[in-house]
């Protein structure tokens, strides 16, 4: 594959940014460059907003069928080209190829065909006289133009979850993929560029700055990111000032509770999956586990086991796009998993595992 050398999206439009800065693209299998991306700064993001607010009035009026028939269309096209996105997603995020088309490719396209439907089923919801002389109804409108930041675990399918719902609801959208994934977004944004009308959908790439100046900026009526605890608490503080509305989806920490009469092997082999699907890297993955002092021995050794035996991207030294575990995303995050077994306390002990695996390059 060609080295790809990526753009913004704005306006309908493939724009490299206005200072001309780029960052480098690491493929986490292989810890190899394969590309490179625009550091987006203010002007760029103006131009994102800007054709946002102009296409706004535009796609606000459009009928529900419509709105519809566009949704229905950016299904059909990015089904058609899934093969292509599945493996810039694989290269990007160092996910297995076969699981990425089987897991994320399907539910994708579903979501998007629902908010297709659900474009044409917006309603009041009463519609009645509660004062003397008036009628009084609900009438529901888009909320205007929303800025969008997409988290790196996935890329692809966040993009989608953002962008559909708020564009089928006749909103405008500019939208930040993370600084390590933006290859599957702005490809999406080009594939589907035919079917929306200028500005209605914007990609702008770029690092933590260009997020920070994206949800900060004084136009957008809501923004919405998928991140940390601590980074929803610096949106929502910022968006108060200027009374944006928000959505904030955030991560933590999921525990699970084994009991003495549980069934030890089902559990295991369940929070295996649970725990190691996708490296770890979801907000809902299992991050620990209590189990009760009756099964804490027969637990340990049936979930030690399921790690022995499941196969990760570098299964004896070769790259399988089969397995389940791909490498962590980046090198923030490899450091980050490492450094909990170089803190691990004197009383812990590591039964499987504890070791890197694969190449030695960053970001494996």
């Amino acid at each position: 594959m060609a080295e790809l050398n990526l753009s913004n999206y704005i306006n309908g439009e493939s724009v490299t940014s206005a200072s001309g800065e780029r960052i480098d693209l690491v493929d986490p299998s292989t810890g190899d460059i394969f590309g490179s991306a625009p550091v987006s700064g203010a002007e760029d993001i103006d131009a994102a907003y800007r054709a946002a607010s102009d296409a706004f009035p535009g796609w606000r009026d459009a009928t529900p069928s419509a709105r519809q028939k566009a949704m229905l269309a950016i299904a059909d096209v990015l089904e058609e080209h899934a093969e292509e996105l599945v493996d810039l997603e694989s290269l990007n995020t160092g996910k297995p190829v076969a699981v990425t088309m089987s897991e994320e490719i399907p539910p994708m396209i579903d979501q998007i065909r629902f908010f297709a439907g659900a474009a044409r089923l917006l309603e009041g919801r009463g519609s009645a006289e509660y004062m003397e002389g008036f009628t009084s109804w609900i009438r529901r409108e888009p909320v205007g133009v929303i800025g969008q930041v997409a988290p790196w675990n996935y890329p692809m399918m966040m993009a989608v979850w953002k962008f559909a719902p708020a564009i089928a609801a006749g909103n405008t959208v500019v939208i930040k993929p993370s600084d390590t994934t933006p290859v599957s977004t702005i490809r999406m944004a080009e594939l589907i560029g035919d079917i929306l009308p200028a500005g209605v959908l914007n990609v702008v790439a770029g690092d933590r700055e260009t997020g920070r100046a994206l949800v900060e900026h004084k136009r957008p009526d809501m923004v919405a990111i998928t991140g940390s605890v601590r980074a929803g608490m610096q949106v929502a503080e910022s968006a108060a000032r200027d009374v944006k509305r928000v959505h904030l989806e955030l991560g933590g920490k999921a525990p699970v509770v084994i009991f003495d009469d549980a069934d030890v092997e089902a559990a295991a082999e369940w929070l295996a999956v649970a725990g190691f699907f996708n490296a770890g890297q979801d907000c809902t993955a299992a991050t620990r586990v209590l189990a009760a002092p009756g099964v804490y021995d027969d637990f340990v050794a049936a979930l030690a086991e399921q790690a022995k035996n499941t196969a990760t991207t570098f299964e004896n030294g070769r790259l399988d796009e089969d397995a389940l575990v791909p490498p962590v995303n980046n090198v923030n995050q490899l450091e980050k998993v490492l450094g909990f077994i170089e803190r691990a306390p004197s009383h812990a002990q590591i039964v499987a595992g504890g070791a890197r695996q694969g190449c030695t390059s960053a970001g494996t």
